[in-house]
């Protein structure tokens, strides 16, 4: 229904609680913006894994029956986001499986680029695949892996991987954080009493009230077990690109993450966006929730009211039914309604975090006009989206993305508004700490991990996490 970028997932564990399992729903409960289409838990007593997994929100999933299911003092939990045709039971996570070194879990957020042609070497040496997912490609190279301990064939499986990962791994009695060499997705540390959390997002750190610790760093493995915390980093260096995305639309505006509070950035997103592209009207609004940051950035450095123009009704599920006589714009209509006494005879900066394919923009401004708005001029709180994300985010194809192929001014006349501003990539930059250390490659194109080929990617041989 929203022209938007999804996540893929959400991933958070605890170790050392008696409540892990409800600990980790609540963790899950916190992270549900990072996916919506299926939950699950597993849980460990230090003799048995448990599981409890479905479609759906993670409310509806675990009930409290379900929860008594889940014993232990460790737990796993998973949030996915599925691609187009991948939307299966059997991709539902954490994956659970017994090997020669006893039961494993895994959750994982993020792509593995070259998953394609892991999977082929895999099944060309007798490997069976049940699932669509590139995460079973880590759990066939860790059963293959001729090392040792687990935590040498979890190393040993990693350094086949190209692309983005943050892990989570349980077994009967200890709980495992890995972060890709690159760090692209976020991963945290926080601690809760004796207990020890790994979560996505410290959001989740905060509903439970865990203390922050830090993040894991970039190529960092944690191991967490009877024996404390143990950190290492195996793998080879690499030049860190943090996800930037993160920061425009999906973190949780409440979460620090890369280090920096999301909703300080956001805002900050806005600020830039009226120095780089301010224009004279009457109240800046924003596209709620994601826009409202940035657009009290922009209003506070433009020296213009701030006003709520679109509501959001936020009981929409993600599929309703449409009446038998088409309503224009239902699915837009459904979920945002204006505020005439706010637009009405006014000029109206309309703030949003980006434009992918235009179509609900275009929808929206249709909206505003209808309501009576004399000037309409949008502002986008991020550069213009030209580039698919290969990295863990479900993204359009490349031909779907009307910036990879249309002007500015293009845009601006196809979604009917009297200006259109971006954000420049500068300006970006000049907002972000440290700005080389992320990942712009769906603004420019210039990706850090190189993939097999990017008509093989969009053919989805494999749902990204």
């Amino acid at each position: 229904m929203f022209d938007k970028f999804h996540e893929e997932c959400g991933v958070f564990g605890v170790y050392g609680h008696p409540d892990a399992s409800n600990l980790t729903y609540l963790g899950l409960y916190a992270l549900q913006h990072r996916g919506q289409e299926s939950a699950g838990i597993v849980s460990t007593d230090g003799k048995k894994l448990y599981c409890q997994k479905d479609m759906g929100l993670v409310a509806d999933i675990f009930t409290e029956e379900r929860i008594k299911h889940l014993p232990g003092h460790a737990a796993i939990g998973h949030n996915r986001y599925t691609t187009a045709g991948g939307s299966f039971t059997v991709n539902i996570q954490p994956f659970l499986v017994n090997f020669a070194l006893g039961g494993l879990a895994i959750a994982h957020n993020g792509n593995i680029v070259n998953a394609g042609i892991l999977k082929a070497e895999l099944e060309a040496y007798g490997s069976i695949f049940q699932s669509t997912s590139d995460t079973e490609v880590v759990i066939h190279l860790i059963a293959q892996s001729r090392l040792a301990t687990l935590h040498e064939r979890i190393v040993d499986a990693l350094q086949h991987l190209q692309g983005s990962y943050s892990l989570l791994l349980l077994a009967e009695d200890e709980l495992i954080g890995v972060r890709d060499p690159h760090g692209f997705r976020p991963l945290v540390l926080g601690k809760l009493g004796d207990a020890f959390v790994l979560a996505s997002e410290t959001c989740a750190l905060d509903l439970i009230e865990a203390t922050y610790i830090r993040e894991i760093e970039p190529g960092e493995m944690i191991v967490i077990n009877s024996a404390g915390v143990t950190s290492s980093f195996p793998f080879k260096p690499a030049a860190p690109s943090h996800c930037i995305f993160e920061f425009i639309y999906f973190a949780r505006p409440d979460s620090t993450v890369f280090g920096q509070n999301v909703y300080s950035i956001r805002k900050e997103f806005g600020r830039q966006l009226a120095r780089e592209a301010g224009v004279p009207a009457d109240v800046v609004i924003p596209v709620p929730d994601s826009g409202v940051p940035a657009a009290l950035g922009y209003a506070e450095e433009a020296g213009i009211p701030f006003g709520l123009g679109l509501i959001r009704n936020h009981y929409v599920g993600r599929t309703f039914i449409e009446p038998r006589q088409s309503i224009r714009h239902f699915g837009v209509k459904i979920k945002l309604n204006p505020v005439k006494d706010v637009l009405k005879g006014k000029r109206v900066v309309v703030v949003d975090d980006s434009i992918v394919r235009g179509t609900t923009s275009k929808k929206i401004i249709k909206m505003i006009r209808n309501a009576g708005a004399a000037e309409i001029h949008m502002r986008i709180s991020s550069p213009p989206t030209t580039h698919p994300c290969y990295y863990g985010i479900d993204t359009p194809t490349r031909q779907e993305l009307i910036a990879s192929s249309h002007s500015i001014e293009e845009i601006r006349k196809y979604i009917t508004a009297d200006t259109l501003g971006y954000i420049t990539l500068d300006g970006v930059n000049k907002v972000v700490d440290k700005p080389l250390n992320y990942c712009v490659a769906c603004f420019c194109g210039d990706y850090p991990v190189p993939f097999p080929g990017e008509s093989m990617m969009q053919l989805g041989l494999f749902d990204k996490e």
